[in-house]
């Protein structure tokens, strides 16, 4: 077993300071992935930087009606925050789906966005995987994959992003603020996930010592009528198969805005931009539902075990979109 060390930061400034000392290191807050990949030999991290001290664990109200959610708020804390149930029932409810009481009250915003994926060839230790070992190879391509991204794959990788709430937050917009040696930074959540290309193991833009402090969330009345579904194996402690983040306003029976993201089929939280394209100014009844997730999918890769998802994903898109038409949760 390697040496690893541990540190606990007392304020901002002297995280960032502990994190660059050591090239290896890396920030903990709840720990409930990084330790464990740290344990299954995984995780190349050297030293541990503990920042729950820091004041970053707050969910606010914007003047706009949309939030900001520091990166150490807990997963319960924010599912059950009242601004959140009732402007964005999405963010909610794709929390509480997330995982485990106990991992939602130890889990943070922050390490649930830059968690890594759960593709088992990764996670063993010694199958070919071009996330842990570049130029290994994807044992998951030959493998089995039936939990395995059919949309925005590579030959290099088709892992599936875990995260429930980054499906939403990518649906909505949101915003990620970091803290680095460089200053600050603002990045779009939908460019803080990269797409594999060819080289799927850098998976944010962000440098091993710079700090997630939180995530805004514009305001938008849309995400009143926000839903999110999700389609598992089993009821609970279980990742998506497919996942659908969707919020639609109807004026005169035609659909005037819509929101909509796509997860358990992405190599990252995947906004469903064509299907989007396809539906503002048409009718908002399934027909329409169903050609716009037709078009979506178009683009699907799949392999020898996931090609099912292409027709569940079609049809978690229709339920979805009605469940928000109609104003209930899916």
């Amino acid at each position: 077993m390697r040496p690893l060390t541990y540190s606990r930061a007392t304020d901002i400034d002297h995280a960032l300071v502990l994190a660059a000392a050591t090239p290896r290191s890396a920030f903990l807050a709840g720990g409930t992935t990084e330790v464990d990949l740290i344990r299954a030999g995984i995780s190349p991290s050297e030293h541990l930087v503990d920042i729950n001290d820091l004041p970053l664990a707050g969910v606010e109200d914007r003047a706009d009606g949309g939030l900001h959610i520091g990166a150490l708020a807990r997963m319960s804390d924010v599912a059950r925050t009242p601004g959140v149930v009732e402007r964005y029932p999405a963010v909610s409810r794709a929390l509480l789906l997330s995982a485990s009481e106990q991992l939602r009250n130890m889990a943070s915003i922050g390490g649930n966005l830059r968690q890594r994926t759960r593709c088992p060839y990764l996670r063993d230790g010694v199958s070919p995987c071009n996330k842990r070992d570049p130029g290994s190879g994807c044992a998951a391509l030959d493998g089995f994959n039936r939990g395995h991204a059919i949309l925005g794959t590579s030959p290099q990788c088709i892992a599936t992003h875990p995260s429930d709430v980054a499906v939403v937050l990518v649906a909505f917009d949101a915003v990620v603020r970091t803290l680095g040696p460089a200053g600050p930074r603002s990045l779009p959540i939908d460019d803080f996930f990269l797409l594999p290309g060819a080289t799927p193991e850098v998976e944010h833009p962000i440098a091993h010592d710079e700090l997630i402090t939180g995530v805004d969330v514009p305001g938008n009345p849309i995400a009143r009528r926000s839903v999110y579904l999700k389609v598992r194996d089993r009821e609970s402690y279980e990742f998506a198969l497919v996942s659908v983040a969707a919020a639609l306003a109807v004026h005169d029976g035609e659909v005037a805005d819509v929101r909509l993201a796509l997860g358990g089929v992405g190599t990252k939280p995947w906004r469903a931009h064509r299907a989007e394209a396809a539906l503002v100014g048409r009718p908002a009844d399934e027909a329409s539902f169903r050609r716009a997730a037709a078009v979506e999918l178009e683009g699907a890769v799949v392999g020898e075990h996931n090609a099912f998802k292409v027709e569940l994903a079609q049809r978690a898109v229709v339920r979805a979109l009605v469940a928000s038409r109609d104003g209930r949760q899916s």
